[in-house]
């Protein structure tokens, strides 16, 4: 008996190999591949890329390799791009091959294709394109995008000043802001900070980013043909991205119930249109899946991603008392203590918009990208990239040392000219570069939220460390970065406990503390 079954065994290895093999065979007749680690069947590059730390095995194999290489993950080849230049080469000078969205496996079961975000094709054009003039609308509308986080900045600011200078994490009180920004726009209104249905939302979506950033999801992604059936934890994010859309769907419901198409009032009235108008056109996109989906995709996407680089700012910001000290002397000069701060206030502060740029530049919140597919057979640097496959591209642009000075260093400089006057630079691409770029929440109303926020509670409040604590001693005389946990595949995820211990500490002070 112990005989047969090893020799099943055996015999299924040797089945395994066989169809790897030739599948790695039919890859390279479809397309010469650029260079990379040899792979092992089944397992590709499993031992050279580890699942908890793949940006850095990416970038140890970026150093043999070159800018642009293949890696097996599992048994598929992917080709991995690095730095501006290769980046740009691919998004923008070839756009129209690369403009396919690559699979994520992990949460392929729950859209299926649908949404702005996951959508290829035609259907991603069309909801790109009505997402984006309905933000574009809403922001020159009767109540701009501008005075929601105004708003949403005068309560938020109202939260912290009930601590009275007592230490406090501020992780869910950023989430909450962002997001009543975006809830806003999106449902029309805000919710109350206690809303157990709010808070609730809020948990699903900061436990489905921290799920989609573990090893699991990773394995999930490279055998999905095999672990889709199979139970366990890679399961989990799929159910929570399924009561995110249960919450949607309510709320896409209250909306019908009370809908006006003479007087739209959030993005879901203005796709509730869209969806009366094509009624009769079996094709149209604008159907209450796209709604669904597309409404999660604005909402998840940007409420993360924005508070998170708030909190890491913060703590940014903590280490470089200096730093903070000249964003206060900017807030001074050219806002004062007497009215909130505006969008237009952002060119009169330049240091102000660069530290805000070199944060989101550092932190790097998805720094491997999202991921993308050609849509055709390629020529791309002299290898032939076969249709269909996919493409990664790596947070190592917003580290490239020929575009910026200190790659891994916090300096503001980076987008500050001789004169100290604000400076662009075109590798600074945060979220993504050429057509799939704003696909999700849009740059420009990114830094607006940023920098409302951020100069908002700079005006009244000050950022001290609780203690100095060995960590703390080790987060301050650090000569260059934070020590932040290892970045994720996906989204860096919340500190973990020992920086809980170094929670952002405020007091109150009716002019700024300058530390």
């Amino acid at each position: 008996m112990e005989m047969g079954g090893a020799v099943t065994i055996f015999l299924a290895l040797c089945l395994s190999c066989l169809l790897i093999l030739i599948a790695w065979k039919r890859m390279n007749k479809a397309g010469k591949l650029p260079p990379g680690p040899t792979p092992i069947p089944f397992l590709g590059n499993l031992l050279q890329v580890r699942t908890e730390a793949t940006f850095q095995s990416f970038m140890k194999l970026r150093e043999k390799y070159g800018p642009v290489f293949t890696v097996y993950v599992g048994p598929r080849p992917v080709v991995v791009l690095c730095g501006h230049e290769a980046v740009k080469e691919a998004l923008v000078d070839q756009a129209d091959e690369f403009s396919g969205r690559g699979e994520l496996a992990s949460i392929e079961r729950n859209f299926q294709g649908h949404g702005v975000a996951l959508a290829n094709g035609e259907r991603w054009r069309i909801l790109r394109r009505f997402s984006l003039t309905i933000l574009r609308d809403f922001g020159m509308g009767k109540r701009s995008i501008e005075e929601r986080i105004q708003e949403e900045a005068s309560y938020l600011l109202e939260e912290f000043r009930k601590t009275k200078g007592a230490p406090i994490d501020p992780t869910f009180l950023l989430s909450r802001a962002v997001s009543n920004v975006i809830s806003s726009i999106v449902f029309g209104s805000r919710f109350d900070y206690e809303d157990k249905q709010f808070l609730n939302l809020l948990r699903l979506i900061n436990e489905s980013f921290i799920e989609m950033s573990t090893p699991w999801a990773q394995l999930y992604d490279m055998y999905s043909g095999i672990m889709q059936y199979l139970p366990g934890r890679h399961n989990r994010v799929y159910y929570l991205i399924e009561e995110l859309k249960d919450f949607i769907a309510s709320r896409v419901k209250i909306n019908e119930a009370s809908f006006d198409p003479q007087n739209p009032r959030d993005f879901i009235d203005c796709f509730l249109i869209k969806m009366h108008q094509d009624k009769n056109n079996p094709r149209t996109e604008f159907n209450l899946r796209n709604l669904v989906l597309t409404t999660l995709n604005l909402f998840f996407a940007g409420t993360e991603t924005v508070s998170s680089t708030l909190r890491y700012g913060f703590l940014l910001l903590m280490k470089h008392p200096a730093v903070e000290a000249r964003i206060h002397e900017e807030i001074n000069q050219v806002i004062g203590p007497h009215r909130l701060p505006r969008v237009d206030d952002r060119v009169k502060m330049p240091y102000t918009d660069a530290v805000i740029h070199e944060i989101q530049r550092l932190v790097d919140i998805v720094p491997m990208g999202v991921p993308h597919n050609v849509i055709r057979d390629t020529q791309f640097r002299g290898y032939l990239l076969p249709k269909v496959g996919r493409i990664s591209l790596l947070g190592s642009v917003l580290k490239d040392p020929k575009y910026f000075r200190y790659p891994d260093a916090f300096y503001p400089q980076h987008f500050l000219d001789e004169q100290g006057r604000f400076k662009k630079n075109e590798a600074f691409v945060p979220f993504s570069s050429g057509r799939f770029l704003l696909s999700d929440f849009p740059q420009a109303c990114t830094l607006f939220v940023l920098f409302i926020l951020s100069s908002s509670l700079l005006m009244s409040l000050s950022l001290f460390p609780i203690s100095y604590s060995v960590s703390l001693l080790s987060l301050l005389l650090s000569p260059l970065l934070l020590p932040f946990p290892p970045l994720s595949p996906l989204i860096a995820p919340p500190p973990p406990s020992p920086y809980v211990a170094l929670s952002l500490c405020f007091f109150l002070s009716s002019s700024p503390c300058t530390v």
